[in-house]
């Protein structure tokens, strides 16, 4: 650009000396005419640099117009995202290609990003609070609650037991805790507890030395899959026996309360049939059937109350007990109100009390059991 101007004033004065070189002819100018000359070069040098500053500003006006429009004509034109004939794909769906490159990995699109959850070792406290059940407590830390029974030796295996404000201790794992004891070896802790020897010294929270696995007499350790035996509540029941064979009584039993219905079928005990704590299972022998106070109590099938008691009744509350008459036995638990008697009959879907509160109860709701032949059984099973 610099070159350019010099070249341009150059070329302007070498015009400009041309024109002085050759004045117009004229012997005897009067003297107040000489300076006429002087004024024409002034214009002169004038125009030509106003001629100088024009091709300047158009030189750079273009230089701007042209280094934008290469800059744009550079610029990537937006390309198909896919090659022609592959249908684009669809959020959430699956991702075809050429049927030479194989299928592609497909993903589900985030908006935030997963962190894996780490394995825990240690145990850890838990608060109870109102409206926990022992069900919910253990679907949240992803164990069984008969694991949170063996554990916690103060809720005396009886998971209404919970009250709040209770601390629990909550295992990293289902299993049981052990004391070491003189003469205990993997393989008779593990034979105690129904595990295996390799899970007790795998453990990482046992830390045990695997090249000389041993453990110091005193220390608590983790039994992974270990169990023992729940105490069953509902044995320390006294209820009448209806008779031989019958769902109350074994061989040779009497029959105190006379003969009665016999039920053919069961159905469900309350008006919803929603689950409103602790499911069926080793620290749990019945259903906690959703049931407001007051809310009406129906018979799962025919047949006669062998039992019908208030009181605590080893944490049952207001208890009745139907003998079904075909090996069958059910029981309502935790009631408000006892609308029978002891040695009534009753057929299915009759109104045998009310909803409640009461014995070792969190909160108002039904307690439901079925056993047949003396044991408990999954109330499921039978009632749907």
């Amino acid at each position: 650009m610099k070159n350019l101007l010099e070249k341009v004033r150059t070329f302007f004065s070498s015009l400009a000396s041309k024109f002085k070189s050759k004045p117009k002819a004229d012997p005897a100018p009067p003297a107040e005419a000489a300076p006429a000359p002087r004024r024409e070069l002034d214009r002169f040098t004038l125009i030509s640099w106003g001629i100088t500053i024009l091709i300047v500003v158009t030189l750079l006006v273009s230089t701007f117009i042209y280094k934008n429009t290469a800059a744009a004509s550079g610029a990537m034109d937006p390309q198909a995202t896919t090659e022609p004939g592959i249908t684009p794909p669809i959020a959430g769906g699956p991702v075809t290609g050429p049927a030479d490159n194989g299928p592609y990995i497909l993903r589900d699109l985030q908006l935030k990003t997963n962190i894996p959850e780490r394995p825990r070792y240690e145990s850890l406290i838990y608060r109870v609070s109102r409206g926990d059940a022992m069900l919910s407590i253990a679907d949240e830390f992803d164990l069984k609650s008969e694991s949170i029974l063996y554990v916690n030796t103060d809720l005396e295996d009886n998971p209404h037991n919970l009250k709040p404000g209770m601390e629990l201790l909550i295992p990293p794992v289902d299993g049981i805790y052990h004391v070491w004891e003189e003469g205990d070896t993997f393989e008779s802790v593990a034979e105690e507890f129904f595990a295996e020897p390799e899970d007790i010294i795998n453990f990482p929270g046992n830390e045990i030395d695997l090249t000389d696995p041993k453990v110091e007499v005193g220390a608590t350790i983790m039994i992974p899959g270990g169990s023992r035996e729940l105490r069953n509540w509902a044995q320390d029941l006294q209820t009448a026996a209806r008779g031989d064979n019958t769902g109350t009584g074994g061989a040779n039993a009497t029959n105190v309360c006379g003969g009665g219905p016999v039920a053919s079928g069961f159905g469900w005990p309350a008006g919803s049939h929603s689950i409103s704590g602790n499911g069926y299972g080793p620290g749990h022998l019945g259903i906690d059937i959703q049931a407001n106070e007051g809310e009406p109590v129906y018979a799962a099938g025919s047949g006669i109350v062998t039992m019908a008691q208030g009181g605590w009744n080893y944490g049952y509350g207001n208890v009745i007990q139907i003998d079904h008459g075909n090996g069958y036995v059910t029981v309502y638990a935790h009631l408000s109100q006892i609308n029978v008697s002891q040695c009534t009959p009753v057929g299915q879907g009759a109104v045998i009390g009310a909803a409640g509160n009461t014995g070792n109860s969190f909160g108002a709701h039904l307690h439901f059991e079925v056993r047949l032949g003396g044991s408990n059984i999954n109330p499921y099973d039978i009632v749907q």
